[in-house]
Parts: C-alpha cells; sequence; structure tokens
C-alpha cells in the first residue's frame, strides 16, 4: 500500500451529493481574484503555458525538450495532484479581428491591409474557427488561504525556471480568466465575458449563475447542455510503446475538445519499497513452481514465460528509480468533446477512437450518467480528480504524452515566426542596408576625388 496515495485519496474523497441544480454540477465554492478557487478542503489555481517548436525540431533538439519536460515532471511535489489540459475552444471573432487585424488607416496601403487581413480571415474559416490553449493546473491541500497562496508563490516561481528552460513561458491566470474558459466550454458563446465579484456580491448572485449553462442533462453515453451535445472518454489501455505525436494528433480534430492528464507523483522511497514488495511475491511464486515441479521429479524445467517476464519487469522498473532517477506516478487521461447533434458526436468519438487505435490504445466511453458528470468535473481544468482510474507510470513514459507540437496558432492554419526571430531578421537586414549604404557613399566618394584630380 503507498501511503501517500492513500493519504491524498482520502483528502480528495468526498460526500456524495447528488446535484439539484445547474449550479451544484460546478465542484467549486469560492473563487479569489488571484485566480484561486476553493472546493471543500482544496486550493487549485491555473497557469497557461506557450507551446514550442517541437514537431519540428532536430532530434538532437527534441532529446533535449524531452529530458527538460522530463524534468519538469520529476519537479511536481507528491503532496499536490497536477492536470495538464489541452483546450480546443472556439475563437471570439470581434477579439480576433482587434486584436489581430491590421486596422485601416485611410490611406494608399489600404489594398496590403485588406489583402491581409482577409488572408488571415480565410485561414481562420479553413481551421473552423478553433484555436488550441494549454494550461496546467494545481491542487494542494491546506487549511487556509494564507497557506494556499504561499505554497502557490513557490509553486509558480519554480515553473516559470521550468518552462523557460523549455523555451516556452508560465503565465498565472487570475479568476476571470478561469472562469472564461469554463464559460467557453459550458455555453460555447462568443459573447463577451466580464467579471465583477463586487457587482455579485451587492445583487447577491453566484459566478456560477455567469458561466454554466441554462440546462443540462447527463445519460448514460453522453451529456447534452443549451442544444450541445458532449461524451467523455478515457484511456482505458496502454500501449508498450508510444510515439510522441499521439496527444499532438489526439487533439488535431478542429471540435470543441478538452484533453487531461491527471498526475500524482509517489514519493521515491515509497516506489522502491512498493516495487520491491511486487518483485519479493514474484520471486516467491517462481519458487513455488518450482518446488512443486521437484516434487513430480521434474528436476529440470523451465520457468513459465510469463513469470520470467514479470521478474525481469521488476528488475528494470526497480533500476529506473534507483539508477536513473525516475519517479513512479499516478496518471489518469479524460477527453470530452462537444458537437452540435448526437450523430455528429458519435463520429467524432469513433475519430478520436480510431486515433487512439492506430497507436494501440484503447478509447472507451464513460457509462451511465453519474460517471460521465464526474468524467467531465475532472477533464475540465478546475482541478478535481473523481474518477479512481489510475496507470502506473514512469517519468519517460509519462513525458510520452507531451502536450507540446508545434509553435503554430491554429487559427492561422500556417506556421507563424515566433516574434523574437522576427526582431532578429528585421535588425540583421537594417545593419545590411546600412552597410550597403556605407560602401555606396565610399564609392561615390572616391569617384568624385578622381574627377576632381583629372580637372586638376
Amino acid at each position: 500500500m503507498i501511503k501517500s496515495y492513500e493519504r491524498l485519496k482520502k483528502l480528495n474523497k468526498e460526500k456524495t451529493r447528488v446535484p439539484r441544480t445547474v449550479q451544484d454540477t460546478i465542484p467549486v465554492d469560492i473563487i479569489y481574484k488571484d485566480g484561486i478557487f476553493r472546493s471543500g478542503n482544496k486550493y487549485t489555481k491555473s497557469y497557461r503555458f506557450l507551446d514550442i517548436n517541437y514537431k519540428i525540431a532536430s532530434g538532437e533538439d527534441k532529446n533535449n525538450l524531452f529530458l527538460s519536460y522530463s524534468d519538469l515532471l520529476n519537479s511536481f511535489d507528491s503532496s499536490v495532484m497536477t492536470k495538464i489540459t489541452i483546450n480546443n475552444r472556439k475563437v471570439d471573432i470581434k477579439k480576433f479581428k482587434e486584436d489581430i487585424l491590421i486596422p485601416l488607416k485611410q490611406d494608399n496601403l489600404d489594398p496590403y491591409r485588406e489583402e491581409y487581413n482577409n488572408m488571415l480571415l480565410d485561414k481562420l474559416s479553413e481551421s473552423d474557427d478553433i484555436i488550441q490553449e494549454k494550461y496546467i493546473t494545481v491542487t494542494i491541500f491546506k487549511n487556509s488561504i494564507e497557506e494556499a497562496r504561499f505554497t502557490f508563490s513557490r509553486i509558480t516561481a519554480e515553473y516559470s525556471t521550468l518552462f523557460s528552460r523549455l523555451g516556452s513561458s508560465c503565465i498565472e491566470l487570475n479568476a476571470e480568466e478561469r472562469l472564461k474558459i469554463l464559460h467557453d466550454f459550458y455555453r460555447n458563446e462568443t459573447e463577451e465575458f466580464t467579471l465583477d465579484i463586487n457587482d455579485l456580491a451587492k445583487k447577491g448572485h453566484s459566478f456560477k449563475d455567469l458561466i454554466t449553462p441554462r440546462m443540462s442533462k447527463y445519460h448514460n453515453k453522453y451529456f447534452e447542455f443549451d442544444g450541445k451535445y458532449g461524451r467523455v472518454l478515457y484511456l482505458s489501455n496502454y500501449p508498450g510503446f508510444l510515439k510522441d505525436e499521439f496527444v499532438s494528433e489526439l487533439c488535431d480534430l478542429n471540435k470543441n475538445l478538452m484533453y487531461s492528464m491527471n498526475i500524482i507523483t509517489i514519493p521515491t522511497d515509497e516506489a522502491v519499497r512498493e516495487v520491491e514488495n511486487k518483485f519479493l511475491g514474484v520471486e516467491k511464486n517462481i519458487t513455488d513452481w518450482q518446488m512443486k515441479q521437484n516434487r513430480n521429479n521434474n528436476f529440470s524445467a523451465i520457468i513459465p514465460y510469463d513469470m520470467e517476464l514479470q521478474r525481469k519487469e521488476c528488475k528494470e522498473f526497480l533500476d529506473d528509480l534507483i539508477v536513473r532517477d525516475q519517479r513512479m506516478m499516478l496518471c489518469n487521461i479524460t477527453v470530452v468533446h462537444l458537437a452540435d447533434s448526437l450523430e455528429e458526436l458519435d463520429k467524432d468519438s469513433e475519430t478520436l477512437k480510431a486515433v487512439a487505435r492506430k497507436y494501440v490504445c484503447e478509447l472507451e466511453t464513460l457509462y451511465f450518467s453519474k460517471r460521465q458528470l464526474d468524467g467531465l468535473q475532472t477533464a475540465l481544468p478546475i482541478g478535481v480528480n473523481k474518477l479512481n482510474i489510475t496507470r502506473t507510470l514512469l517519468t519517460e513514459s509519462a513525458a510520452v504524452f507531451i502536450p507540446m507540437k508545434l509553435c503554430r496558432r491554429v487559427v492561422f492554419g500556417m506556421d507563424r515566426m515566433p516574434l523574437l526571430t522576427i526582431r532578429f531578421f528585421v535588425t540583421k537586414l537594417y545593419y545590411k542596408i546600412q552597410t550597403l549604404l556605407y560602401w555606396v557613399f565610399l564609392d561615390q566618394v572616391n569617384l568624385f576625388l578622381q574627377k576632381k584630380k583629372l580637372n586638376s
């Protein structure tokens, strides 16, 4: 028995309550302006991190990024629960036009601005108005908000350093930004979302009134709200070998989709003790089998393949923990996606399952309405985990599910050069032009001097 995991399960356990209103389906009790959510004895905080050029990197760069991401996973504290989320959501066209498109200046360059803006809008329409964002949510168990803020400040500084090594950045989300994520998912609208906590307190309203759907129903294999249909899937079968493109291809579906990976790390001493107990159990089974064969006068019997394989796997697992500085992690992966109709939902579910089968994985549907609700709450970046479905992985195995793919804006449908690189090339071009003008000036001076010499 792993004591730290059992302790987390005990802290995470909640009384079973039947939701009587739509607001009861959101497991958040109190929100704070700095982005901390409280649910019972749990405090959660979310961060948004930027994508990196992983897919187009060279082999050596991929290895370095993979090792840096493994260091990030190793840094997760065993006393907290961590959730990594990829969110495919519809873009707000009005906000997109205000932030991205070039405003017209009523001059002779307006035709070029219009052509550039039309190109961006065409690329946006090709991607079905879907953009992709990535979050990491941390859940801690503390007695007061002051203790929670102190712990989150330390985690924020640590994440900033680790993500900078990856070539990315980690940005804290405040309460309005976190609620905006839930608002866009539940209501699937592009209306402007604003949060005024003081105004809500004066009117006696709850913040849940701003984000919850107007109607929700949970069925055996799916749920629906406000004319939309959704389904929660979970990864039930893992292969012995998996490529790092799995998560990238799974999330390339241009639909409202949310992928989440919940991670609980186990202290190394407890992990070693647990594996040693398993190893002793395997050795005892082999010894008992050999003694049984000896009693039957079969002294040359070969150990069965499955027992030999168990012994080999236990040795390799133990070496990874002790020698290679790996950590044991308990993970579960959930995917929730939305569609406009039940037929479209079934097609999208089959597409996701086909992608999983391509990588020798199995995505299964959560049955029963209560499980669909629990799975939805687990998949959203709220910070709760209500599914007791875990798979034991080492750091390297968990790092295969790397959420990075390519520094790309899905709305444009094309690779965008980072701003730093653009500035570098502009600066380089500027100095080249200066050098060229300098040499042209010298040539003109020399020519002038030669003419003057000839005239004299």
